[in-house]
């Protein structure tokens, strides 16, 4: 049995990339994974493939062993992996509360390890494993700084174990997006701390932008070449610099 496996599909990147997956590849099934079971069940009517909603909450380390118990009943061939599951929270890192910071770790970085680590028995030569980082994954960024060092993680950990798996044939990917309009900010975003956003892009065009980038085996994918100037220019000027510059965009001192 060919299977996807795409976890944070109940919106926004992770929706995108089931119904993209759905269109490109001939799989049996697409695990979707996300703890809202409605919005999982509601993918069956758009796609192909068999959808098999799995209402896991990813912060929760059951969900690992969930995930490793069905990997081992069913023993599928994981064509992709889309770790898509994530969230974050813009404002002051002081003013912010423990579990709200500490859960972005767990789902952002823990999570993503953990089904990285399970899935990998279960691919073979021309499977492939799709991270999301993010445009903040370059850079330190004060009023976001523990989802922009758990993206950070994120680009660091794929390049790595990309490497690491070069002689298996498993190519891993990581998508670094800019701004995107989806529910991710309305739960990112809860006063005026971070304020300015230079250009916004929609989940569809973020995974048109993958879908073609991983045909060609990239192992960054970056929408936008305002995003791309930004990412060539961060390399290469001090960080005191970049931090100053973002603060005040955002009116800080």
């Amino acid at each position: 049995m060919k299977i996807a496996v795409v976890t944070g599909a109940s919106s926004g990147m992770g929706r995108e990339f089931v119904y993209a997956l759905d269109s490109e590849f001939n799989l049996d099934e697409i695990w979707v994974v996300a703890r809202r079971e409605d919005r999982l069940k509601e993918l069956s009517a758009k796609c192909r493939s068999i959808i098999r909603p799995l209402a896991w909450d990813l912060a929760d380390k059951k969900s690992f062993d969930k995930y490793k118990s069905l990997l081992e009943e069913e023993k599928p061939e994981i064509s992709v992996l889309v770790n898509g599951a994530g969230y974050g929270l813009f404002g002051t890192f002081e003013e912010m509360e423990l579990d709200g910071q500490l859960g972005i770790t767990d789902v952002n970085d823990k999570a993503l390890t953990a089904f990285c680590l399970l899935s990998l028995p279960y691919m073979k030569s021309g499977d492939s494993i799709i991270n999301i980082g993010s445009n903040s994954s370059w850079q330190p960024v004060p009023y976001m700084a523990v989802y922009a060092a758990s993206k950070a993680y994120v680009l660091s950990f794929s390049r790595a174990i990309g490497r690491e798996l070069k002689n298996r044939g498993i190519h891993v990917m990581c998508v670094c997006p800019g701004w995107i309009k989806t529910e991710f900010m309305d739960r990112a975003v809860h006063d005026d701390t971070v304020k300015y956003y230079d250009r916004w892009y929609t989940s569809k065009q973020v995974i048109d932008q993958a879908m073609k980038d991983l045909k060609r085996k990239k192992k960054v994918s970056i929408l936008g070449a305002p995003v791309r100037r930004q990412v060539r220019l961060v390399k290469h000027l001090p960080v005191d610099m970049v931090m100053n510059t973002w603060c005040k965009q955002q009116g800080k001192d």
